[in-house]
């Protein structure tokens, strides 16, 4: 079951971290072919987690990430890590279904316990909302490769760059907010809860992000209105927001919608059709979070490519975004 190349990396994993040869019981757990490997294994009646990361990426980062974030009480503990190996083994956490009132409060009590520790590495790549900030020419290949499919009609995907461009150029002007971040929360199957407590886990994004990009992903999964917004906000700030806070947020949620409209349109452009109705967005992250909804086909990514882009489109029109870009905009010719 272990990839053959692996076994000797995986014998010292098991010998450093629990002075054993082998195992009791293994199950494999990888999602789909092409992905990181994983793994629930038994050692001694406990159960723990092998992962053997098989997609590039920097393991220093990520372990160390990881390491930080398990000593703060928000990961799995680590029991055995080597970016050499490419492998590590964690507590296992047994899951239960996780409703989304309960974390509505569970979920920013958590990044704000994440945001406050020491600073994270920097990342040579960026697969998050806050990439759409990033000026040059890794964005400009992006948004060409969206125009030249033309997915969009010209008037939706004119009204969609016009309304990017000021809201980049908005939050550009603000300070930087940088605190580590796990960077991969759109996914719930990255925000575990095991009937007691929270623990975030896939640490392989993580960096050094603006604080809101979390905040963002999560709350576009987690938050259906005001009243609930209030609730996430305050747990988060430890008090009600202020003004500022508030239309940040908001904005770096439209970042968010337009990420993910763009990024998973292009992904399954191939299999877009625009007759087929797709679900009110709050029914649609209501289903992911539940995990009733899989993005692994490409009919499924273009209909979460689609439920953000109609969202972002309602957004748009409302009075509360031209409110945010007004503070935003206040704000930075105060400063």
């Amino acid at each position: 079951m272990i990839p053959q190349e692996k076994i000797a990396a995986v014998t010292r994993g098991l010998n450093e971290a629990f002075a054993v040869s082998t195992f009791d019981h293994i199950r494999d757990l990888t999602e789909r072919p092409g992905s990181n490997r994983a793994f629930r294994i038994v050692v001694r009646g406990s159960a723990y987690l092998l992962r053997i990361n098989t997609r590039a990426g920097d393991m220093t980062r990520h372990f160390s990430c990881m390491r930080a974030a398990a000593e703060a009480g928000l990961a799995p503990r680590v029991w055995y890590a080597s970016a050499e190996d490419r492998i590590c083994i964690t507590d296992f956490v047994e899951a239960v279904p996780f409703s989304a009132t309960d974390a509505l409060r569970r979920v920013p009590a958590a990044l704000r316990t994440l945001h406050a520790l020491p600073p994270f590495p920097v990342a040579s790549f960026n697969t998050t909302c806050t990439f759409l900030l990033n000026r040059g020419p890794a964005l400009d290949g992006f948004l060409q490769k969206f125009r030249a499919a033309h997915i969009l009609p010209e008037d939706d995907l004119e009204e969609l760059l016009a309304q990017y461009a000021r809201v980049a150029t908005a939050y550009s002007s603000l300070d930087p907010e940088l605190a580590p971040s796990h960077n991969d929360l759109f996914k719930p199957d990255n925000i575990l809860f095991d009937g007691s407590r929270l623990w975030l886990v896939d640490w392989e994004a993580a960096f050094q992000n603006d604080r809101y990009a979390d905040l963002a992903v999560v709350a576009n999964m987690l938050v259906a209105d005001e009243a609930e917004e209030q609730i996430f906000l305050q747990e988060y700030f430890g008090g009600s927001p202020l003004s500022c806070q508030a239309a940040r947020f908001h904005l770096m949620q439209q970042l968010a919608h337009m990420f993910y409209a763009v990024a998973f349109l292009t992904l399954g452009s191939a299999a877009i059709d625009w007759r087929e109705a797709v679900p009110a967005y709050s029914n649609f992250q209501s289903r992911f979070w539940a995990h009733k909804v899989d993005l692994a086909d490409n009919h499924s990514k273009t209909v979460y490519g689609r439920v953000h882009w109609e969202q972002l489109r309602h957004n748009l029109r409302q009075p509360r975004f031209d409110e945010a870009l007004r503070i935003v905009s206040n704000r930075h010719a105060a400063s």
